[in-house]
């Protein structure tokens, strides 16, 4: 009787590392996220963590493939539990929920602005999704993207000026614009109270 063909060796080792690279990939996405939304120096991130500056560039960069116990000291830094840090789309289920008290996803926070990332870590510099709150006299202004970069709004509440390069336009409740963003640009709030935007942005 005939035994069922197995792959070479060289062939399961490498669909094996898929996986693993995989996990590297996201994590790296998510500590650099992470930090970043923080503020965080990587020497900041080195003192929360107790996990080497090097180590963690090359963690971001993905040139490293950290323990067990290395991930689980980052996770901690930034006050996640190891499977909230390593979570990756699709590995358990095909419903990837983002939280509205997930702070980790909280990009800006301050008097004038706030900007709470709407779309998976993993998704970073291909699209991006936020939600943006501007105050009164709040604006988000932004030095020019990557070359073909635009942005598309929604207005979910109250009045915003939108600029990109020498133009400009005002938007309404219930309007949406798209515009050039790798140019200079800017989103401004031009009423009285409030104003709430939703932004995606698309790199090419």
């Amino acid at each position: 009787m005939s035994t069922p063909s197995q792959p070479p060796k060289s062939s399961r080792a490498s669909a094996s590392a898929k996986p693993a690279e995989a996990i590297n990939r996201d994590l790296g996405s998510r500590v650099r996220h992470l930090r970043n939304a923080r503020g965080w120096s990587l020497e900041s991130l080195a003192n929360a963590s107790g996990v080497s500056r090097s180590m963690l560039s090359q963690i971001e960069r993905e040139k490293a493939n950290p323990t067990l116990a290395v991930t689980l000291r980052i996770a901690r830094a930034f006050g996640l539990s190891l499977g909230e840090l390593l979570e990756m789309p699709g590995a358990s289920t095909t419903v990837n929920v983002i939280r509205a008290e997930d702070h980790a996803y909280h990009y800006r926070s301050d008097k004038d602005c706030r900007i709470r990332t709407l779309s998976p870590l993993n998704l970073e510099k291909d699209v991006e999704f936020y939600e943006v709150r501007l105050q009164s006299g709040g604006a988000l202004r932004s030095s020019a993207h990557f070359d073909g970069t635009r942005e598309f709004i929604t207005v979910n509440k109250g009045r915003i000026l939108v600029e990109s390069a020498g133009d400009s336009e005002k938007l309404n409740t219930g309007d949406s614009a798209s515009y050039r963003s790798d140019v200079p640009h800017a989103i401004v709030n031009a009423g009285q109270g409030e104003a709430v935007v939703f932004l995606i942005v698309i790199y090419r």
